[in-house]
């Protein structure tokens, strides 16, 4: 079918009501719901079809939103099936669920520069290879990870809600005061992945990666800075450096001069 001869309804309880799109599960959960009704629609359209064109439903075939009496070229399009039907459509209530959540795996490489004069610091090369059942969509999914991975980044390097110790004022209180990172910074990422095994838990095979990006970028950029810090000299110490690692906190580090952790 088409897509742009396809609406989607969304928000309508009378319709339907859930828990919605969250957590890394919109196409594992969504998508397979989408995809059962699918099957029953077209096995109710075949019985159907096989009352319109005086056929045994077992001999309708369905392909390309044609059904047809197979071996020969009697045949009804879909949406002319649905219109001859009382209230010119086919209707289907599908309920489904899957068996549990989806565990995508990854793995983050990060390689980063600093400047000892200044404490500036460069991401130089990033990688990562990502176990994430089958893609339906790549484009999509290599967005997810990599903007995924760009907000770790940034939560590692620059980001930081601020008040005033004070008065308990929002310093950072807009995109003028909160450190986001720019596109710019992150032009040498390195994606793959491995598509291998479905997932288990769902009729599309498919795992969560809205999560996955950023759940490995942040602590693969930290560690990188750290190992960085570590062959500068500082040893164990590098490990007491505090998010975000910033220009000033990476030069104050390299001078043994550290916050005291929010843990302490």
């Amino acid at each position: 079918v088409p897509i742009e001869r396809i609406r989607i309804v969304q928000g309508d309880t009378d319709r339907a009501n859930g828990f919605g799109s969250a957590g890394s599960r919109s196409l594992f959960t969504g998508g397979s719901s989408v995809s059962i009704a699918s099957q029953k629609t077209i096995e109710h359209a075949k019985e159907l079809a096989a009352d319109a064109l005086e056929a045994p439903a077992a001999d309708i075939e369905y392909r390309a939103g044609r059904l047809s009496v197979a071996g020969t070229d009697l045949g009804i399009d879909l949406f002319e099936l649905a219109g001859k039907q009382g209230d010119a459509k086919i209707r289907i209530d599908s309920t489904s669920t899957v068996g549990g959540p989806t565990w995508p795996n990854g793995c983050h490489v990060c390689e980063v520069e600093i400047d000892p004069g200044t404490g500036a610091l460069e991401i130089v090369a990033y990688a990562s290879v990502n176990d994430i059942g089958r893609v339906v969509s790549p484009t999509i999914v290599r967005g997810q990870i990599e903007g995924g991975a760009v907000q770790g980044i940034g939560q590692a390097l620059s980001e930081q809600v601020s008040y005033d110790n004070g008065s308990g004022q929002l310093l950072s209180a807009s995109f003028m005061d909160y450190a986001l990172p720019h596109v710019d910074s992150f032009r040498g990422f390195k994606t793959e992945f491995d598509t291998s095994i479905p997932c288990k838990t769902n009729p599309l095979g498919v795992k969560g990666v809205g999560e996955l990006g950023t759940i490995g970028a942040t602590p693969a950029v930290v560690n990188a800075v750290v190992d960085a810090l570590d062959n500068a000299g500082l040893g164990a110490d590098a490990e007491r450096i505090q998010m975000p690692v910033t220009a000033e906190r990476v030069w104050r580090a390299l001078r043994k001069d550290f916050e005291a952790s929010p843990l302490a």
